[in-house]
């Protein structure tokens, strides 16, 4: 590593009005390191890469890059000297093709004409150099989900980046495309180019990284080498106390709670089908589905949570076929739903903490009479669920905009197993929180399915499949493969069904 650090940022501040997102940051990169930036949700992390990269102007502070200031709230500045950012959402149009996406914004749009001849070979020089293969000519939504992080990143090495950001790189990834896309970043690193990466998983950290810092309120809290730490520690530094381990305790399974029996749903504006599902779940079981994004997974939830009606096949719940699925009838049969989407289907955000607790329960005997909803009542049980499931808020009257989305989740969770569900859909439920917060989801959902409900648990993430279902099944192309014990199956073998090798649907078992 160089003696002059290839990035230094000095007493980083910046507020919000009262919130004060960066407070005296300083840290540095080295050329040829891979650091890792660790924090809760609201920690700064965002925020302090975001004045990096120009998005945002620091209150006070500066950045340097190998001694030269650089100039604040100028993206254009910040690519120029030599930082390029890959975020969590991927930013490149699908309607045109890898090489198109890579070249542009690069050439004068007063150009006679482009140069895509030398833009070619630059770019196979770089898939070379970088072993970052994709094919140059191929439309991007044709491409896999590994190989549009691929198009991202040669983005970046295009404009010749040095400094590579990446937020959540693998939030979207199986094993396997995560695995390759670290032996990317170290092929990187060993070249010279920095890399600095924002994950919640701390597995990927312990792997990967050479480095990390631990943001929280906004201050460095730890900084220190991968090889001096423990996860134990990171996780401790994040939230300020230890993390309470979730341990799932296996139930033998009760009775059947679901049923789907070669079921077939579309949704054609989604270019999304589900094709002769067959799925089971007991009581005490959480069944996990694991895929990677796109593959019916949402129109699979949307099923269960009756926004979708079945083109085929039946629906069976607690021994009854659903004869018609709405969301209202959903609920009447116990169903509880914990959706992907916090903010934009979970709850209602201008409204209430008290007002989405009620969401649900609000037409039901001591809630309302004659139409008349009674408010004492509902305020005493929104104040009851906030303390048992530790909502951190400002009261029930608090907007639900302005709670952090780790108590949003909780919220929901709470309006949800408050009524005792008999099944519970849970799509993504960890999905974008902290270290803290996900073990806090975890345990609700363990403590569910030891009551009794059988639980549905959507997720891309491998690791909470393994931590908390008892089967597990891989969804690809809208059809479910067999169900695996969790106990005894293969996690390649599950990596690569993701991707659709060795993918075989007989439905369950």
């Amino acid at each position: 590593m160089s003696i002059t650090p290839l990035l230094r940022l000095s007493g980083i501040t910046k507020t919000f009005g009262p919130l004060k997102a960066n407070d005296d940051i300083s840290l540095t990169l080295a050329e040829g390191e891979m650091l890792a930036l660790l924090g809760e949700n609201g920690a700064g992390k965002t925020t302090l890469m975001s004045i990096l990269f120009g998005h945002y102007v620091a209150d006070g502070g500066s950045v340097e890059v190998l001694g030269r200031p650089l100039p604040p709230g100028s993206p254009r500045a910040a690519l120029a000297a030599g930082i390029g950012m890959v975020h969590q959402h991927f930013t490149l149009a699908d309607n045109m093709t890898v090489l198109e996406n890579i070249m542009l914004g690069t050439e004068p749009l007063w150009a006679f004409r482009r140069g895509s001849a030398r833009a070619r070979a630059k770019l196979g020089s770089l898939m070379d150099r970088f072993r970052l293969r994709v094919d140059p000519g191929a439309k991007v939504r044709a491409l896999s989900v590994g190989e549009r992080q691929r198009v991202e990143i040669l983005k970046v090495l295009y404009r010749d980046a040095r400094i590579l950001i990446l937020d959540e790189p693998t939030a979207v990834l199986t094993p396997q495309e995560s695995d390759h896309l670290f032996a990317t970043l170290r092929e990187l690193v060993n070249q010279g180019v920095s890399v600095i990466f924002i994950t919640h998983k701390l597995r990927e950290v312990m792997t990967a990284s050479d480095r990390c810092v631990v943001l929280r309120h906004g201050r460095v809290v730890l900084e220190t080498s991968t090889k001096g730490t423990s996860a134990e520690e990171l996780a401790k530094a994040m939230v300020g106390a230890n993390i309470p381990q979730t341990t799932r305790t296996p139930h033998p399974p009760g009775d059947e709670i679901l049923f789907l029996d070669r079921v077939r749903a579309s949704a054609p504006d989604r270019g999304a089908s589900l094709d002769e599902l067959c799925l089971s779940v007991r009581a005490h079981e959480i069944l996990g589905i694991a895929g990677v994004s796109g593959n019916g997974q949402a129109l699979l939830a949307d099923l269960l949570s009756g926004l979708v009606a079945p083109t085929g096949g039946s629906v069976v719940l607690r021994g009854q076929t659903v004869s018609r699925l709405t969301p209202a009838a959903m609920i009447r049969s116990g169903v509880g739903r914990v959706p992907d989407d916090r903010t934009g289907t979970g709850l209602v955000a201008d409204m209430t903490v008290m007002e989405n607790l009620s969401t649900e329960i609000y037409r039901l005997p001591g809630f309302s009479k004659r139409g008349m909803l009674n408010f004492k009542a509902l305020a005493s049980r929104a104040a009851q669920l906030t303390d048992v499931f530790d909502i951190r808020c400002a009261g029930p009257g608090a907007p639900v905009r302005k709670l952090s989305g780790g108590n949003m989740q909780k919220l929901i969770l709470a309006r949800v197993l408050s009524q005792g569900p008999h099944l519970i859909l849970a799509n993504q439920p960890t999905w974008g929180l902290d270290v803290g917060a996900t073990a806090a989801v975890h345990q609700h959902l363990l403590d569910a399915a030891r009551r009794g409900a059988g639980v549905v648990l959507i997720s891309e993430d491998l690791d909470e499949l393994f931590q908390l279902s008892d089967r597990i099944q891989v969804m690809y192309q809208g059809q479910l493969s067999d169900p695996e014990n969790t106990a005894t199956v293969d996690r390649a073998k599950l990596g690569l069904m993701m991707s659709g090798q060795n993918f075989d649907s007989r439905g369950a078992a």
